[in-house]
């Protein structure tokens, strides 16, 4: 059997720049993360705020849209008037059926959600924080992850600018200078590249945004920013032992996810991702597969169809608790759909093998990001013709850590550091 191979820790001194060695800053001991309800922009958050420190002194308040029914045809509204639309809707089925009227939930949190522990993210609530408990507390780190959150995130630091620091994950595809830093992937430029410019007519070129190169508010990532580092996989590798340690080796993890705009797939991938994991079940011990929660049913029914009944296959139910942190700790190799960007930084952050299956389906920017991992030699593709059993390695994808550097020096600049209690 394997060992089990997890990076190194990082150097704890590396990205702390040498000005924090003496002098007298304002401390930032406290962040607010603003999130969208969704893990993978969330999860992006909390790993960065995680990263420099304050995993234990965050708070998070969520902007939610309505969900359900009329509602997913309404994504392309701003999220207030879609609420308020809601809420009139809501109104008229309930007047429309005779019922007598009780108010309706409009904070994050209702029932249909599951968010009731959960703040709704309120402008004047958060500014009001910064500005009273500047004094006591110190500067206020404020990280947003998504396209609903960027109106509230750069309002706080409009109305606070002296009393927050305002970190914008994801491109807001405008006025970069209303955030004071914005973490997103470099194939978020990828329209500016040679290639990118190719594919669009040149008539279309200032209406695609980002239409400008990045500038100095602008950090840029290989992969998406996740919580995972080498002291999260080792902790979890003690606290899956039981499961995991009895398991047949080598122990090959398929991760799926779903079908997206730069990514299209269906039934006919999931025929070619049984027919190759059936080629390579000789060489693994055991096989464990995960679906996303967005997976579509005709991609997950094929593939329980052909492979539910085999012993070395497990097929995990979605039921508590989730294994997706056990398997990035056990795993001695992945098998990721191309379509999830965040799946595979996180796959990548481990160091072990990776391969990719329907990377050839995606085209514009996450054709892009596919292409920079293989010329890494982070991923290669799947073909059905693998030993498992083989070993390969690449330095870990480290975006995280290197991102919260970058935010650390620019909080220097500015005369703070970060330092939890």
């Amino acid at each position: 059997m394997r060992p089990i191979r997890l990076p190194e820790p990082p150097n704890p001194t590396i990205g702390v720049p040498e000005i924090f060695e003496g002098g007298a800053y304002s401390v930032i001991r406290r962040a607010v993360i603003i999130g969208n309800g969704y893990p993978g922009s969330e999860n992006q958050s909390i790993g960065l705020v995680r990263a420099l420190g304050l995993y234990d002194k965050h708070v998070l308040y969520r902007v939610t849209r309505p969900r359900g029914g009329i509602n997913e045809w309404l994504h392309w509204l701003p999220v207030s008037l879609h609420k308020k639309l809601d809420y009139l809707l809501r109104l008229i089925q309930i007047y429309s059926r005779g019922r007598n009227y009780v108010p309706l939930p409009l904070e994050n949190g209702g029932g249909s959600v599951g968010l009731a522990s959960v703040l709704e993210a309120d402008v004047k609530q958060i500014v009001n924080m910064a500005r009273q408990t500047y004094e006591k507390d110190g500067p206020l780190l404020v990280v947003a992850s998504g396209r609903d959150t960027i109106s509230i995130a750069s309002s706080i630091r409009r109305l606070a600018s002296e009393n927050v620091f305002v970190v914008q994950i994801q491109h807001p595809r405008s006025q970069l200078n209303r955030f004071d830093l914005v973490i997103t992937p470099r194939h978020d430029f990828y329209q500016l590249s040679p290639q990118g410019q190719e594919q669009v007519p040149r008539f279309l070129h200032r209406w695609i945004t980002p239409h400008e190169p990045p500038d100095r508010h602008v950090i840029l990532t290989l992969g998406a920013l996740h919580q995972i580092d080498s002291a999260t996989l080792r902790s979890t590798a003690a606290a899956w032992h039981d499961e995991f340690a009895p398991l047949p080796k080598p122990l090959l993890v398929v991760n799926i996810g779903w079908p997206t705009s730069h990514c299209r797939y269906g039934a006919d991938l999931a025929k070619q991702l049984t027919s190759y994991l059936l080629g390579i079940l000789s060489s693994c011990g055991t096989v464990r597969i995960s679906f996303s929660s967005r997976t579509p049913e005709k991609v997950s029914k094929v593939i329980v169809k052909e492979l539910a009944d085999n012993p070395k296959v497990y097929i995990w139910d979605g039921q508590e608790p989730n294994p997706h942190m056990g398997h990035l700790a056990w795993a001695d190799a992945f098998v990721v759909t191309a379509d999830s960007v965040s799946l595979i930084s996180e796959a990548c952050s481990t160091g072990k093998p990776v391969y990719v299956m329907g990377s050839e389906r995606c085209n514009w920017k996450l054709s892009d990001f596919h292409k920079s991992l293989r010329e890494r030699g982070m991923v290669r593709p799947f073909t059905g013709s693998e030993d498992i059993a083989e070993s390969w390695s690449y330095p870990p994808l480290n975006d995280t850590a290197e991102a919260a550097s970058q935010v650390r020096e620019a909080l220097a600049e500015r005369g703070w550091r970060v330092r939890p209690k």
